[in-house]
């Protein structure tokens, strides 16, 4: 043994004949048939075999059941809302129960994104009622416009659920109330409009911190105090923090109460035709009894300096001659 691996040509001639065994069945036709060679699967028809199982493991899953949270949200934005024109008239219980399919919805205003409400945009329906809590539910939503309607009652303090909110357009309606401060935990949000409403209040300062705001309306409510600074629009200021929003005066002009940059200095407020008439009549009725008073007091002086002399010559008569 430790002759043929020192060896390499013994070696070889001591496989020789086991080589040449393989060879000759290798070559015998006898012998291919009696083992036949399994060639392996091909790449495409791994392919189509996959395929097949996708195909079929989506033919079984429920693609068009409804987004529960999607569900309840529709559900309650309906029943919240007064249709007087009919723009809603597809909104049918039955329909929410699969508002999406896929990116389509047959829903009116409604689109979706992967089987999720992402868009409600109901906008000049003359929609009466108000805005339901339970539209947090969508929370997938990124924008939500349902301006130019008759909406009333206040803002719900649960849109700042929808964390993934872009838009929120709620101007042109009758809304009335605060501007929640809670907003501001929709980080996402880029455009709040709130104009030609009947909000009242203050305007929330946490609203300036909103990092991406590009657009922000609150114009014509009953808003009062002071414009938050990081909402002001303060062009070319050294201090302005970068990528902070800043608007004009056309965000904030017709709201009485409302002040400060970048809307003009509050006139003083004239007296108004009451007030001028009362100062007028107190005026006239003090002088009046000043001069009243100042006649009383000349004519009291005036008789006592002439009862003087007569009342000395009486007690003159009185008094003996010596």
């Amino acid at each position: 043994m430790r002759t043929l691996l020192q060896n390499p040509n013994d070696l070889k001639r001591n496989a020789a004949p086991f080589l040449m065994l393989g060879d000759t069945q290798s070559q015998n036709p006898e012998f291919r048939s009696s083992h036949p060679r399994h060639p392996p699967m091909s790449r495409h028809r791994l392919a189509v075999t996959a395929a097949a199982v996708v195909v079929l493991l989506l033919s079984l899953s429920p693609l068009c059941a409804a987004n529960p949270d999607d569900e309840r949200c529709l559900s309650s934005l309906h029943q919240s809302l007064s249709d007087p024109s009919g723009g809603l008239r597809n909104w049918s219980k039955a329909a929410f129960s699969a508002p999406c399919e896929g990116f389509v919805s047959h829903l009116q205003g409604v689109t979706c994104n992967n089987g999720r409400v992402y868009k409600l945009a109901l906008s000049g329906l003359s929609l009466g009622g108000a805005i339901p809590p339970q539209l947090s539910n969508c929370t997938n939503l990124q924008s939500l416009d349902l301006s130019s309607n008759a909406l009333s009652g206040a803002i719900p303090l649960e849109l700042s659920a929808l964390v993934n909110l872009a838009v929120l357009n709620l101007s042109a309606n009758s809304l009335t109330g605060a501007i929640p401060r809670e907003l501001a935990a929709c980080a996402y949000l880029n455009v709040i409009d709130l104009q030609d409403n009947q909000l009242s209040g203050i305007i929330p300062d946490e609203l300036g911190l909103l990092v991406r705001l590009s657009t922000f309306d609150v114009s014509y409510n009953r808003l009062s105090g002071p414009i938050p600074v990081l909402l002001a629009n303060r062009t070319g200021a050294g201090t302005a923090a970068v990528g902070t929003a800043r608007f004009n005066a056309s965000s904030f002009v017709g709201n009485t109460d409302l002040y400060g940059y970048p809307l003009p200095p509050m006139k003083t407020r004239g007296l108004s035709v009451l007030a001028i008439v009362g100062i007028g009549l107190g005026s006239g009725l003090l002088s009046l009894v000043l001069s009243f008073s100042a006649v009383c007091l000349w004519l009291r002086a005036t008789h006592r300096t002439a009862a003087t002399p007569s009342e000395e010559g009486k007690i003159s008569k009185l008094m003996p001659d010596y």
